[in-house]
C-alpha cells in the first residue's frame, strides 16, 4: 500500500505556487511519488476513500525536496579516518540532504580510472543513508581513462589547475592549458558531448609563499597567522584560472564547464560576460564563502583554512547578489565542498605544528550545517535589497544542482514520477551548533562551533524512507549508488 506524508507547508519546487501548500504527497511502495494533494479537501477525500499503509503528518514543518550536494569529499576508501561514507552520509542526512555527489581526490586510490571507481561504489553499497553519486578525475595521464569514466557512470570529469596539498597532491595532479585542451580534443573527436568538466579553479602563481627551511621564531609565527596564509592565495589565482576557463567555454560553446567552490567576487563580471557570449559555463560558491570572513578568524584557527581561502568581509555581499539575482546572475548554485580530516592533518592537536596555516590540511567540514548556515546568513545580511527566500533556497541547494548532474527528471522537486526525496525542517527554530552533534568523522575541526543558526532539521526522507529523525537517530542506510549511463542520444540513470 501507498505511503502519505502530510504538512501544513509543502513546497513543491515546481513553480505552480510561491507560498506553502497544505496538503499531502502520495508514494509508493517503490518510493516514488504517486500524487501530490494540493488542498485539505483533497487530503480528507483521499483518506476517506483510500487505506494508506503509513501517514505522516508533520504537521506546521515545512516539507521541501530533498537538497543536493555536488561537491562534497568522501575520502574512503584509503583515508576513513578522515571522512568515510558512514559519516558523510549521516552528515548529509542530519542536514537534510538527500543527494551527495563525492569528489575524485582525497581517498586512495583516488577516482581517476575505473578500477577505482568500482572501488569507490563496492565500498560504498551497504554504507550510506542517502544516494551518493560520483565525479571523475581529470589529471596528467589519464585521457585514456576519461571515456570509460564517462561510461561506467561518473556525473562528469573534475581537475584541480593547481596542486593540491601533499599526500593527495602526489595522487591527484593539477593539469595545465595544454593537457586540458587535449582532453576537450579527445572527448570532441570521440563525439562525447554530454561530458561536464568541472574544475578547482586556481592557477599557481610565479611567486609562491615557501616556507623557509630553517624554522625561526618570526617565520613560525608567521605560519600561524591568518592574513600571511592568505597572502599566499591572493584573488588572482582564481582570476586567471577564470579566464582561462572563460576562454575555453567560449571556444567550445557545445561543452558544458563548471567551477567549483568559487570565493573571489572578482571573478564575477568575467564569469557574467562569458555566459551572455554563449559559453556553457556555471559556478557554484560555498556556506563558508557567504557567512565567514577573514577578519574574524584568529590566528592559529587552522579549522577556517581551506582553497581557495575565505575571504576579507566585502567579498561577501557580491556572492549573495550574484546568487540573488531574480534573472540569474553568475552563480547558479551553492555546494559545500565539505572537506573534513583529522586534526593531526589540520594542525589542531597539540604540539609546534599546532595553528600553523602553512602546514595544515586545508578544507571546511560543513556538510550537515549548510542549510541552516545560509538561511541565517541570507535573513541577517541587511545590504541585501532582498532577503534569501525559500524559493532561492530549492533554486540553489535543490534544483540547480540536480540540473547539473542531470538528475533533474527524478530529483530536485516534488512531482509525479520523482523520487520521493525530502527535507522536513523548522525555517524559525534556532540551534547552538554543538561539536557533539555533529556527524562528520571529526568533530573537532567545524569552523561554526558556538554559533547561534536558524533553520533545524526535524526529518530526512529518501524515497519514502525515514533515514534520520531529530532525537531518533538514523534508519537504515538505504542510500543508493547512482551512475550515469549515457550514449549520443539517451542519457538515464541506473538506481543500484
Amino acid at each position: 500500500m501507498d505511503l502519505l506524508f502530510l504538512s501544513r507547508r509543502i513546497y513543491l519546487g515546481d513553480g505552480s505556487h510561491e507560498t506553502p501548500l497544505h496538503g499531502g504527497i502520495i508514494v509508493d511502495t517503490e518510493g516514488i511519488i504517486r500524487r501530490v494533494l494540493r488542498t485539505p479537501q483533497e487530503v480528507n477525500t483521499y483518506l476517506y476513500n483510500t487505506e494508506s499503509e503509513a501517514v505522516y503528518d508533520f504537521g506546521d514543518l515545512m516539507l521541501m525536496p530533498g537538497l543536493i550536494d555536488a561537491n562534497v569529499h568522501i575520502n574512503e576508501p584509503g583515508r576513513k579516518d578522515w571522512e568515510g561514507f558512514v559519516t558523510a552520509t549521516k552528515s548529509a542526512a542530519a542536514g537534510g540532504f538527500t543527494t551527495i555527489i563525492d569528489r575524485p581526490t582525497n581517498a586512495t586510490p583516488t577516482t581517476i580510472n575505473v578500477q577505482a571507481l568500482k572501488a569507490k561504489t563496492a565500498t560504498a553499497r551497504g554504507k550510506i543513508y542517502v544516494d551518493v553519486g560520483f565525479w571523475g578525475g581529470l589529471v596528467p595521464g589519464n585521457s585514456d581513462q576519461l571515456l570509460p569514466l564517462l561510461a561506467a557512470g561518473v556525473m562528469g570529469l573534475q581537475c584541480t589547475l593547481c596542486g593540491s596539498a601533499p599526500p593527495v597532491g602526489d595522487e591527484f595532479a593539477a593539469i595545465n592549458e595544454r593537457q586540458l585542451s587535449e582532453a576537450v580534443k579527445l572527448l570532441n573527436e570521440a563525439a562525447e558531448t554530454e561530458a561536464l568538466i568541472a574544475f578547482h579553479a586556481e592557477l599557481p602563481q610565479q611567486q609562491q609563499h615557501q616556507q623557509p627551511p630553517q624554522t625561526t621564531q618570526s617565520n613560525a609565527t608567521e605560519s600561524k597567522s591568518y592574513h600571511s596564509f592568505l597572502a599566499t592565495r591572493p584573488p588572482q589565482m582564481e582570476l586567471s584560472a577564470i579566464k582561462l576557463i572563460c576562454q575555453l567555454a567560449e571556444q567550445q560553446p557545445q561543452r558544458r564547464f563548471h567551477v567549483m567552490n568559487l570565493s573571489c567576487a572578482a571573478a564575477l563580471p568575467l564569469l557574467q560576460q562569458s555566459q551572455q557570449r554563449g559559453a556553457q559555463l556555471t559556478a557554484e560558491t560555498c556556506p563558508h564563502y557567504l557567512a565567514l570572513c577573514a577578519e574574524d578568524i584568529d590566528d592559529c584557527h587552522t579549522e577556517f583554512k581551506t582553497w581557495p581561502p575565505i575571504r576579507e568581509r566585502c567579498n561577501q555581499l557580491p556572492l549573495w547578489q550574484a546568487l540573488l539575482q531574480p534573472a540569474g546572475g553568475a552563480l547558479q548554485l551553492i555546494a559545500s565542498d565539505h572537506s573534513a580530516a583529522t586534526p593531526g592533518a589540520r594542525c589542531l592537536t597539540y604540539g609546534r605544528q599546532r595553528g600553523d596555516f602553512i602546514n595544515a590540511w586545508p578544507g571546511i567540514s560543513s556538510l550537515q550545517l549548510s542549510l541552516p548556515i545560509v538561511w541565517t546568513r541570507g535573513q541577517q545580511l541587511e545590504q541585501l535589497e532582498q532577503r534569501l527566500t525559500l524559493a532561492d533556497v530549492h533554486r540553489l541547494m535543490c534544483w540547480e544542482p540536480a540540473k547539473l548532474c542531470g538528475l533533474e527528471k527524478f530529483k530536485g522537486r516534488i512531482a509525479e514520477g520523482y523520487d520521493a526525496d525530502f527535507c522536513i525542517w523548522n525555517p524559525d527554530e534556532e540551534f547552538t551548533v554543538s561539536q557533539d552533534a555533529m556527524h562528520a568523522a571529526n568533530k573537532s575541526a567545524s569552523p561554526y562551533a558556538g554559533q547561534r543558526l536558524r533553520g533545524v532539521v526535524h526529518a530526512t526522507v529518501v524515497r519514502g524512507l525515514h533515514v534520520y529523525q531529530q532525537f531518533e537517530g538514523f534508519g537504515q542506510p538505504l542510500g543508493k549508488v547512482l551512475l550515469r549511463k549515457s550514449s549520443r542520444k539517451v542519457v538515464k540513470f541506473v538506481r543500484l
